[in-house]
């Protein structure tokens, strides 16, 4: 019984390895290849390629993709160019569905898409102090209808709250359960959206009485960190470089953009803001904002805040680590940007000044 054990064991190994290798054989009948194996390019610029026939088979056509979505169909050619104007930046996949001798293959690269120009440069100028509880660590911030609104985040010390910017006294405050981690809010058609951060879910409240009304998880996103919305979506930031767009209706991710610069793909972008129709972001424990295109992820501005944390006057009790800059808020009736950190005693108004 034993000898014929391993016979039937070896067997069966033996049609597994046949099997996988003549799948990895098949994988190597074509080779997809762009000019000079470049991965990298910015907007503006073409992706000059070819699909290599290695065992010069019969090809009946080629299908190529970028980005999921169908480009174009070759025939009698194997090269192609692809235009990179109006597409999303960060990571994206070309991909190339070829015909041949009644079979299908389809192999594909790995890319990364940079914006055309460097960001700009910008600075602030301070116009006003307002006062703000130092006790909270602030993860979201958020005008509506000419009131404030903030969320605070740690365990057990998590709350959403109704704000008088003026005074910094808190209207309306409630506590969330000590087993949610609160992150970045946003209101939208009267309803706030507040996101917790490790739990994959997002509570929904009435705005006038911090009823909970429900709950939505996340899909495909890690983690909740910033959330934001342009009247007709949401956007929300997981600490990666994908800043998600969510129906506003069932709150699904329908898709995501990812942050890149001329050089590189960024990530850490924690509170959000839609101002004038771009997305400002924090990034995580950087004394700065990010001005993002929300319709292809550029990255096409910084403020430096640097000194701002330097006007705090519990300074003293802070640490570099946690207490950072955190919670942008635009006033659109007002047209007046404002910004605060974690556990800062103040919320300043900035003006924005390029350099």
């Amino acid at each position: 019984m034993n000898k014929f054990k391993y016979l039937f064991l070896f067997v069966l190994g033996f049609l597994f390895f046949s099997c996988g290798s003549n799948s990895d054989k098949k994988s190597s009948y074509f080779k997809l290849k762009t000019a000079g194996n470049k991965t990298e390019f910015q907007l503006g610029e073409s992706i000059e390629g070819s699909i290599e026939n290695l065992k010069e088979l019969q090809i009946d056509s080629i299908q190529l993709y970028f980005q999921q979505e169908y480009l174009k169909t070759l025939k009698a050619e194997t090269s192609f160019s692809v235009p990179l104007k109006n597409t999303k930046l960060g990571r994206q996949k070309l991909e190339a569905i070829i015909f041949y001798e009644g079979e299908t293959d389809t192999i594909s690269d790995d890319l990364k898409i940079y914006n055309h120009t460097a960001p700009k440069a910008y600075t602030y100028k301070v116009v006003q102090e307002y006062p703000h509880d130092s006790k909270a660590y602030t993860q979201g911030l958020e005008f509506y209808k000419d009131t404030l609104y903030e969320s605070t985040g740690q365990y057990g010390n998590s709350s959403l709250r109704k704000l008088n910017l003026e005074t910094g006294e808190v209207l309306n405050k409630i506590n969330l359960e000590d087993t949610y981690f609160g992150e970045g809010l946003t209101i939208l058609n009267d309803k706030l959206y507040l996101l917790t951060w490790r739990e994959k879910e997002g509570l929904i409240y009435n705005l006038d009485t911090f009823e909970q009304i429900g709950t939505f998880s996340y899909n495909q996103s890690k983690e909740g960190w910033g959330l934001t919305n342009d009247g007709e979506y949401l956007y929300k930031s997981d600490g990666t470089e994908k800043i998600w767009i969510l129906d506003a209706e069932t709150l699904a991710e329908k898709g995501f953009i990812q942050v890149a610069t001329n050089k590189s793909i960024k990530t850490k972008f924690n509170e959000l803001e839609w101002v004038e129709g771009k997305i400002y972001a924090n990034t995580y424990q950087f004394p700065s904002v990010a001005i993002i295109n929300p319709n292809n992820g550029a990255l096409e501005g910084v403020i430096d805040f640097r000194g701002l944390r330097e006007r705090l006057t519990n300074l003293p009790a802070l640490d570099t680590q946690n207490h950072v800059l955190n919670g942008i808020a635009y006033n659109p009736l007002t047209k007046k940007l404002y910004v605060t950190g974690k556990n800062w005693d103040k919320i300043f108004e900035v003006e924005i000044i390029e350099k």
